[in-house]
């Protein structure tokens, strides 16, 4: 039996002051795990986010379904399946033209740390802005609590205000709608 794959894991938004506050912070305080920038199509459905991920910085690209859509809980298991990098674009042209949900495309600048056990991707994207999340994957449910404890620690070391499940749907779906909203100017 294959093991669960569980994402326990929260986001916080913030200026540039606070971006490089913490990029100097983390390159001197935590492991460095490198560039991480993506180009993403994400497909969004009532439930779940189906993502087409071109990982640029480590040459790989995979298809990500995540069985809970963000604001809907910490908790966030994944089914992930390798693609190659050149099938990229195909795979992202094929689900669009499917006209299943919604999608939207975004490219994503990041560089990963760990510090303290929690996995911190360091962010910007025109849509987001300045933001990171903080991450502990673990592969059972009740392994939830302890991670969210973890992170909550560090994320207040970090000084940083973790958005509530409130502030993500109202901040995703304003973002959505101002996505749609643009792309359907710019087609017209």
């Amino acid at each position: 039996m294959q093991k669960s794959n569980i994402e326990i894991e929260f986001r916080s938004r913030f200026g540039v002051k606070k971006y490089k506050a913490l990029k100097r912070f983390l390159s001197v305080n935590a492991k460095d795990l490198g560039e991480d920038d993506k180009d993403v199509y994400f497909f969004l459905f009532p439930d779940k986010l189906l993502k087409v991920v071109n990982n640029i910085s480590k040459k790989t690209a995979k298809i990500v379904l995540k069985l809970t859509k963000i604001g809907k809980g910490s908790d966030f298991e994944e089914i992930e399946v390798p693609i190659s990098q050149g099938d990229f674009e195909k795979t992202s042209k094929i689900f669009t033209a499917l006209h299943l949900c919604d999608n939207m495309h975004s490219f994503q600048r990041r560089h990963n740390y760990l510090y303290k056990g929690v996995e911190i991707a360091l962010k910007w994207s025109e849509l987001w802005g300045y933001h990171l999340e903080l991450e502990i994957v673990v592969d059972n449910k009740n392994k939830k609590q302890s991670a969210e404890k973890k992170i909550s620690s560090v994320a207040e070391e970090l000084g940083v205000k973790i958005m509530t499940e409130r502030e993500l749907r109202e901040f995703t779906k304003k973002k959505e709608k101002e996505y749609k909203n643009n792309k359907q100017l710019s087609i017209g």
